[in-house]
């Protein structure tokens, strides 16, 4: 931890996934190898037949009233239920009670890289078909980027700082780290940092023109590699939702009310890669920079990482450039680390990716067991990472989170446990 600065623990985590709607209960299903990969069912637009390979993950009978009780849903739209009913299990696995929340002036960082883009077609759809009389005021309140943070910081009585991180696909984990920035250097004691997404028709429809989506699966989640992490046959990625949350403290007031200490962020970086993934060199070297600076920032060298949550997702040149930076970084140590990566089984959940791959490795930390990557029977061959289906359980102690995106952007964060220290 760097002179004159705060430490940041993780107190709680909310999360809502396509294979779990807590912590543990998704860790459980990623390490049994289980995929929330399906044919889509909610994805029709008026007048639009379906011409792309419709499977992603799907929340499986979301509902927010159940989290929600008795909460007025009305001027909420999917993305803004989604980060509120997150930022609900959070405060309550933090324990963070009223008094807390009012007297520590807690906030919310949030990533998403589209949040509203549904309301938004929505709003303007009702208007151009039926007239404006029929378009929907809640809708048009809904209509900007940063609705979901404000709605839920509204519902919680969130006072501090109100954040929307709009990066991508690597917006979740830029929320976390910057988060956790405020904590260090004082400017925040206690906020809830993650990501949340809808999967929607607008979002797929650009996916699916731009050729990032994998082909139909032909009746099998995997499709024989097509959309699995590193896999020597994988074409692209299918899409996820979901919502996830981290409650980050000030360390010495967590410590100091007893509070549950799950792990520490010990560094972050954020990086970009100039050429947008055209050059393989450039995209690699915006990797292990970007990882680089989170280590330095942790005070750890490369040795020191017992496992990494990947952002791979199936997408051939982007999974590859990963790979090649963190090997280029870690050197010999590249082949020994534990190596996840969750989206072939919960699909690319966009701005709620990287949050949910920290409270994957939060897990692991804290159980010893790092999920394998379900479907990955033939690695790419020359990878030099060590991955496959099979967990791996160990002593881990501290984790890497990468997140890359599709458009240059990198993040990365490091956790470590008491027992690193």
């Amino acid at each position: 931890m760097r002179s004159g600065t705060h430490g940041v623990v993780v107190t709680g985590v909310g999360v809502l996934a396509a294979l779990g709607d807590s912590s543990g209960a998704l860790h459980r299903a990623l390490a049994a190898g289980r995929s929330a990969v399906r044919p889509l069912e909610t994805l029709a637009a008026p007048g639009l037949a379906a011409t792309w390979p419709d499977w992603g993950a799907e929340l499986d009978g979301y509902s927010p009233e159940r989290y929600l009780e008795g909460a007025n849903l009305r001027p909420l739209d999917r993305t803004g239920r989604l980060a509120t009913a997150a930022a609900c299990l959070a405060i309550a696995d933090a324990g963070w009670s009223e008094e807390l929340l009012a007297e520590a002036e807690a906030g919310l960082v949030l990533g998403t890289m589209f949040g509203s883009v549904r309301t938004i077609a929505e709003f303007d759809r009702r208007a151009l078909t039926a007239g404006p009389a029929y378009v929907k005021p809640f809708d048009f309140a809904n209509s900007v980027i940063n609705a979901a943070a404000g709605q839920a910081a509204i519902h919680h009585r969130l006072t501090g700082v109100n954040t929307t991180v709009a990066g991508g696909t690597t917006a979740g984990l830029q929320a976390l780290a910057h988060a956790a920035d405020l904590i260090r250097l004082g400017r925040a004691r206690a906020v809830l940092a993650g990501g949340a997404e809808e999967m929607c028709f607008e979002s797929f429809l650009g996916f699916a023109r731009a050729g990032w989506l994998a082909p139909a699966p032909n009746g099998h989640p995997n499709g024989g590699g097509d959309a699995v992490p590193f896999h020597a046959r994988r074409r692209g990625f299918r899409l996820g939702e979901g919502a996830a949350l981290l409650a980050l403290e000030e360390e010495g007031e967590a410590r100091s009310r007893g509070a549950r200490v799950l792990a520490r962020v010990a560094g972050s970086g954020s990086g970009f890669d100039p050429s947008r993934g055209a050059d393989p060199v450039s995209a690699a070297a915006a990797v292990a920079r970007t990882a680089a600076a989170a280590l330095a920032e942790a005070g750890l060298a490369p040795d020191e990482i017992d496992c990494l949550s990947a952002s791979a997702s199936g997408s051939p040149a982007v999974d590859r450039a990963e790979a090649a930076g963190i090997a280029a970084l870690f050197g010999a140590d590249a082949s020994r680390l534990a190596v996840t990566a969750v989206k072939g089984q919960l699909g690319e959940t966009l701005g709620a990716s990287g949050a949910l791959q920290a409270v994957v490795l939060l897990e692991a930390l804290g159980s010893g067991e790092l999920p394998g990557i379900a479907g990955l029977d033939a690695p790419e061959d020359g990878l030099p990472l060590t991955v496959g289906a099979e967990s791996r359980r160990g002593r881990f102690a501290r984790g890497l989170v990468t997140s890359v995106g599709l458009d240059g952007a990198v993040a990365a964060l490091v956790l470590e446990t008491e027992a690193a220290r």
